[in-house]
C-alpha cells in the first residue's frame, strides 16, 4: 500500500510550490490521499484486515489535521487543494 518512488516523484512535481519543495502541507496531503485511496481498495477486497483498517483511520486523521492547518493559513490554498485532489464531495 505504500507508494513507489515514481509515484511519489509525480505527486511532488504536481503539488510543489518551488523546485526544492518536498514537504509542504500540500505535498503531504497529496501523498496521504494517494495512500488512502490505495488502502481503501485493499480493504474492499480484504474485509477482515483490521490492522490495515486502523492504519487507514490514522491516515485519515492526519490528513484532516493537515487540511485544517492549510485552511487556517489560507482559505484559498485550501479550496484549490481540495479541488485539485477531488476530496470533500
Amino acid at each position: 500500500m505504500s507508494l513507489n518512488t515514481e509515484e511519489k516523484q509525480k505527486l511532488i512535481n504536481t503539488h510543489q510550490k518551488h523546485v526544492t519543495d518536498t514537504g509542504s502541507p500540500e505535498v503531504q496531503i497529496a501523498m496521504i490521499s494517494e495512500r488512502i485511496s490505495k488502502l481503501s481498495g485493499h480493504l474492499q477486497n480484504n474485509n477482515h484486515d483490521f490492522s490495515s483498517r486502523q492504519g487507514l483511520l490514522k491516515m485519515i486523521g492526519r490528513r484532516k489535521r493537515l487540511l485544517n492547518y492549510v485552511r487556517s493559513k489560507s482559505e484559498q490554498r485550501y479550496v484549490n487543494l481540495i479541488e485539485k485532489l477531488g476530496i470533500r464531495g
